[in-house]
């Protein structure tokens, strides 16, 4: 059946480009004459998704994500796609004088691999993803975050921001129903993911087990736990547990974490979004251990 165009002066929704497409991050955008009813994307540039990449490959993009990208030494790099004005930002005077191909565009070539949404400020880059790391090889870190399958790139993304801005080191997440890394949650961590290690484990409930066995307060976010964070928390070594948007923890982790703890809200609202109850809560462990050492 042939599709019907929709009239002149409709307000449409990018959205609608493709069919089954999340609407976040999408702008509506009045069309007049002949390009009514033209699908587009964010700022009105055209919608086209992002081009696909090898397996074990990220496409990162932003100032700051691709900056901190660059400076670490643990990434392989394999191509940077930048605007001669990103290059400036990035402090690039010689980008001939990297050891990997840099190719000079103007800003419309980075639609195509990275989608029409994406705030790639000019610049993007593929490499390698980060590679996890087993349980055994934590260290003596005095805070450690875990996540039981938080899922959502943008909540993941904004927690690992915080958890950096605390020093954070290490985060500890399933290897399973957990997001893989992506170019959504570089930049939900803002340059963050480059600098903190991530453990990846098959069963959480065990890794809950061997923290306990390691001295580790394991203490789980719950709004209704027994008593509120800050006199919860003891001792000098602390792994905050926070489950997914909703759900909040699974039964067993509930169960095997040392304690449950609630963040004390007097407002009307009485719970937050996940990353934002993570910040809070990095914040007061973080006072706790300061008061200890």
């Amino acid at each position: 059946m042939k599709r019907e165009k929709p009239p002149a002066r409709a307000l449409k929704p990018a959205s609608m480009a493709h069919p089954g497409a999340k609407p976040e991050g999408k702008v509506w955008i009045k069309r007049f004459g002949k390009n009514a009813g033209k699908p587009s994307g964010r700022a009105g540039r055209p919608d086209v998704s992002a081009a696909a990449l090898p397996e074990g490959m990220v496409r990162l993009y932003g100032i700051h994500v691709v900056k901190a990208a660059l400076d670490n030494p643990k990434r392989r790099k394999a191509r940077l796609v930048a605007t001669r004005n990103a290059l400036i930002r990035l402090g690039l005077d010689s980008p001939e004088a990297l050891p990997f191909p840099v190719e000079v565009v103007e800003p419309r070539a980075l639609d195509p691999l990275v989608g029409a949404d994406a705030v790639h400020q000019g610049a993007v880059l593929d490499c390698d993803v980060l590679k996890t790391r087993p349980l055994k090889a934590l260290d003596n870190e005095p805070l450690v975050l875990v996540l039981d399958q938080v899922t959502d790139p943008h909540n993941v993304g904004a927690l690992i921001r915080s958890a950096v801005a605390f020093n954070v080191r290490v985060l500890i997440t399933t290897m399973r129903h957990s997001p893989d890394e992506t170019g959504v949650m570089a930049k939900a961590a803002s340059g963050a993911l480059e600098h903190i290690e991530h453990i990846a484990v098959r069963n959480l409930g065990e890794a809950i087990e061997a923290l306990n066995a390691q001295g580790y307060q394991t203490v789980g976010l719950d709004s209704d736990g027994p008593a509120p964070l800050e006199d919860t928390l003891h001792g000098n070594r602390i792994a905050l547990v926070l489950g997914a948007e909703g759900k909040g923890l699974r039964r067993k982790t509930r169960s095997l974490t040392g304690a449950l703890a609630r963040l004390d809200m007097p407002g009307a609202i009485r719970s937050l979004n996940v990353s934002n109850a993570g910040a809070i809560a990095l914040y007061v462990a973080r006072r706790h251990l300061a008061g200890v050492q």
